[in-house]
């Protein structure tokens, strides 16, 4: 959904608006070299403005309302079950929830005010890009909390071991993906080739889908193998519910990782159905999940990184 041009008060640059010289506009918006105007919407060529809209369209105003309502109420569920159910190795979950709401309130922006203001698109692009990775943070948390409930023998590997890779594994993918999305930023203020610095979200965005799958494999032999448990400890419904909230969001890291692998200005990048169905919704569904099937409520307060400790039934 595009917005149907600048909001009242807002004053197009000299020319009605037109497009720099040099820079030729089909009907539809997009120009030769594959940008996109809006043509209800001319650029106002201010001081942070690109002469085309970076996102390839105009972004739906209500897509972006709807995530800033959605993740800052869920955010604020999620609080307050951290601090209810006292699991604060899910703490990272909450984190991922406010760098979602961030966010959206500059992709309000972007779709209200100005969709060819750099700093918009940047931090928005920053902070919905990384969030993801607080998420998964914290579902990898899930698999020692599990193993801490059921029983360590039937975990391929030692509780510490997959803690502390996992761990570390989300440290390599967050600083990568942060350091690329930024110099992305820096790149596109400058208005230089942020080739490079996409290359560099690129490989943080490919470790990430390698961590989260070895991360699925490993969840999936210990699930196969406590399955005769599972419904002892009433935890089907939230095996259920942790199983389908992975695979979302490792399907939004499978999305990010070929759009990024297409570079800005790519298909994938210039459709917002595809961020609304391959962004946005599989978060959401991620994010309701885990708020009606909270781990620390359904699982316990307790992970295991001892491979010394028993399991707990708490």
């Amino acid at each position: 959904m595009s917005a149907a041009g600048p909001p009242p008060g807002v004053v197009t640059g000299e020319g009605g608006g037109s497009p720099p010289p040099g820079v030729e506009v089909d009907s539809s918006g997009r120009t030769r070299g594959g940008g996109y105007v809006d043509p209800n919407w001319p650029p106002s060529y201010g001081p942070n403005d690109a002469p085309v809209i970076i996102y390839g369209y105009t972004p739906s105003f209500a897509l972006a309302l709807l995530g800033v309502i959605l993740f800052f109420l869920f955010s604020l569920v999620h609080i307050f079950q951290l601090f209810r159910h006292r699991s604060w190795y899910f703490t990272t979950f909450s984190i991922g929830l406010m760098f979602e709401v961030v966010g959206y309130i500059a992709r309000v922006l972007s779709a209200k005010k100005n969709p060819y203001n750099l700093i918009y698109f940047i931090i928005q692009y920053f902070f919905i890009v990384t969030a993801p990775v607080f998420l998964s943070a914290a579902i990898y948390t899930i698999l020692s909390s599990l193993i801490n409930r059921l029983g360590r023998e039937y975990s391929v590997l030692s509780p510490k071991i997959i803690l502390w890779f996992f761990i570390t594994s989300d440290v390599i993918a967050t600083i990568t993906q942060i350091a690329g999305a930024a110099l992305i930023g820096v790149k596109q203020s400058r208005r230089e080739d942020p080739t490079s610095a996409n290359n560099i979200l690129l490989g943080g965005l490919a470790y990430q889908v390698f961590s989260i799958g070895l991360f699925i494999i490993l969840t999936s032999i210990f699930l196969w193998r406590t399955r005769h448990k599972l419904g002892a400890f009433g935890l089907k419904p939230f095996i259920a519910a942790f199983s389908v909230a992975t695979l979302m969001v490792y399907l939004r890291t499978v999305f990010r990782l070929a759009e990024t692998a297409e570079g800005l200005g790519g298909e994938l990048s210039t459709r917002e159905v595809f961020f609304g169905t391959l962004e946005f919704m599989p978060v959401v569904l991620a994010v309701i999940l885990f708020t009606a099937w909270h781990p620390g409520r359904c699982v316990g307060s307790r992970i295991a990184v001892d491979d010394g400790e028993k399991a707990s039934s708490a």
